[in-house]
């Protein structure tokens, strides 16, 4: 599954984001929680929300979470300053603000790629 925003794609069977074709390395944690944001894009994701959801309840401090945001903000080249594409709500938690377009990733073993060539085309 691929979610495409700004200039970025997120590409989470691959576990990968690229800004402009160019990949942009994560650490896991910063990868996860970007994916929450981006699969709850419709929402404002509470800091109680994330423990749980992400790291399945283990307790994470706020300035862990803190650190974690403020590292998917640069990653994806914004700051707590603009809130271009990830803005905070104070006393709830953020949200991103971005439009995300969801895309399926195409199977190398597609049908499409097995369809036999028509006769005009083979060789």
């Amino acid at each position: 599954m691929k979610f495409v925003f700004a200039e970025h794609v997120l590409d989470i069977d691959r576990r990968e984001l690229r800004r402009s074709g160019k990949p942009i390395a994560l650490e896991p944690q910063v990868f996860d929680l970007l994916v929450y944001l981006v699969q709850n894009r419709d929402r404002v994701v509470s800091k109680d929300d994330l423990p749980e959801a992400i790291w399945g309840g283990r307790i994470v401090s706020d300035s862990a979470l803190t650190s974690w945001i403020t590292a998917v903000r640069k990653a994806i080249g914004d700051n707590g300053a603009k809130q271009r594409l990830i803005r905070r709500c104070r006393a709830r938690g953020c949200a991103l603000s971005a439009p995300c377009a969801k895309k399926r990733n195409r199977c190398a073993n597609s049908r499409r790629s097995l369809r036999p060539m028509s006769r005009a085309t083979a060789g």
